[in-house]
């Protein structure tokens, strides 16, 4: 059995490198479909095609149901790859930046070794290989062709280099917060940069507005609030001598729940026009909503906390970090369907893999492959491996 493990460790491994190599966008991941599909099929697990480039698998389609799901992302980021890694990205301007090359080798890997040993399982375990995390609402369609169809309970999980390795963060709610993006349309008049009285200067309406967006959580929400507004874009003109007639800000939110997001959008709106009002400049804002606050049903949660200890101990739940995280998830779809839990587990082993999920510099730390493989293997039931 342990000559199994190995080679279920090592098939995992490889196959993260290779995914890392080639890298697919939301709703383009192909390639990586036809992979996870080629692989599935070599290890003789039933699959379907869900949401185009999503996939469902099922494992002891014999067993008691409703099944246990458990869900891997499968795309990556518009970022050009910084790393030195012999398996760096071979797409210009694409790599896989948040670990879901990783998420994806842990899920293969739970599946062969659940393969392997199918007839120790009692329930039928359902695996979602989930496209367009990342902004894109993979989850929302993969519900919409029945991926949860069967499925009483869901567990997913995310690497978290912000969390000293081998920790998990799985509260009993609230895990990730909700977020969004804002745009801002300034429109004045334009002209001459030595005759700013004659001109309705949008980049000083906009400067404005970007300091009053500050004071949104500070000062319209409770100090209890979890919530964040970010400007990150401001452009305005196309000369030094030009004073411009046009301007665009944007940003983004997060907020924990709905009723927040109502009152920060409002927020938002409100000083934004109300400031722009008083630099004489005409303004217009527009809200674009993403993805919900990642909520924990609590039995679950505490089902993947007790998992986890059993495996690594109670230590392992000593993060040291604030709860909730104010990045977001599409794995609350599920969530808002069924019971689940989503839990953050550490990367960071103070050897390699400090960049945080996003940069340029950031690579899967390998050595989770194992360790969460135990995990998905004890949340179905099936014995720990050696």
């Amino acid at each position: 059995m342990s000559d199994d493990w190995q080679e279920t460790l090592s098939f995992a491994k490889n196959i993260r490198r290779e995914l890392h190599q080639r890298p697919e966008l939301s709703w383009e991941e192909h390639g990586t479909a036809k992979k996870i599909r080629s692989l599935l099929t070599d290890l003789k697990i039933r699959w379907k095609a869900c949401a185009d480039t999503g996939t469902v698998a099922v494992i002891n389609e014999q067993g008691t149901t409703p099944a246990i799901a458990l869900r891997a992302d499968i795309d990556a980021l518009p970022i050009n790859e910084a790393t030195d890694a012999d398996w760096s990205s071979t797409t210009s301007g694409c790599m896989h930046a948040c670990g879901h090359d990783g998420h994806t080798a842990v899920l293969l890997a739970t599946a062969r070794w659940l393969k392997l040993h199918e007839n120790e399982l009692s329930r039928q375990v359902i695996l979602l290989f989930q496209p367009a995390e990342e902004g894109g609402h993979g989850a929302r369609e993969m519900i919409r062709e029945g991926a949860l169809e069967g499925v009483s309970e869901i567990y997913g999980w995310h690497n978290w280099p912000a969390l000293p390795y081998g920790t998990m963060a799985c509260p009993d709610e609230l895990v990730m917060c909700g977020n969004g993006t804002f745009d801002i349309r300034l429109s004045g008049k334009g002209g001459h940069a030595s005759q700013p009285e004659v001109c309705n200067d949008v980049v000083l309406a906009g400067s404005a507005i970007v300091v009053a967006l500050q004071q949104v959580v500070s000062r319209r929400l409770p100090p209890q609030a979890n919530a964040v507004v970010s400007v990150t874009q401001f452009n305005a003109g196309n000369a030094p001598t030009v004073m411009a007639d046009s301007a665009t800000i944007a940003g983004s939110i997060r907020v924990p729940d709905e009723a927040t997001r109502e009152l920060v959008n409002h927020s938002i709106t409100t000083t934004a026009e109300n400031t722009a009002a008083a630099y004489g400049v005409e303004c217009q804002v527009t809200h674009h909503g993403r993805y919900q606050a990642t909520i924990n049903h609590p039995e679950q949660a505490r089902s993947a906390r007790a998992a986890w200890t059993g495996l690594y101990g109670e230590k392992a739940l000593e993060h040291g970090r604030p709860m909730p995280v104010m990045a977001s998830e599409d794995f609350s779809y599920y969530l808002r369907k069924i019971p689940g839990a989503f839990a953050l587990i550490g990367s960071d082993d103070g050897r390699r893999n400090p960049h945080p999920c996003h940069s340029p510099h950031y690579d899967f730390n390998d050595r989770l492959i194992e360790d969460v493989c135990r995990w998905f293997c004890r949340l179905t039931g099936m014995r720990t491996p050696p």
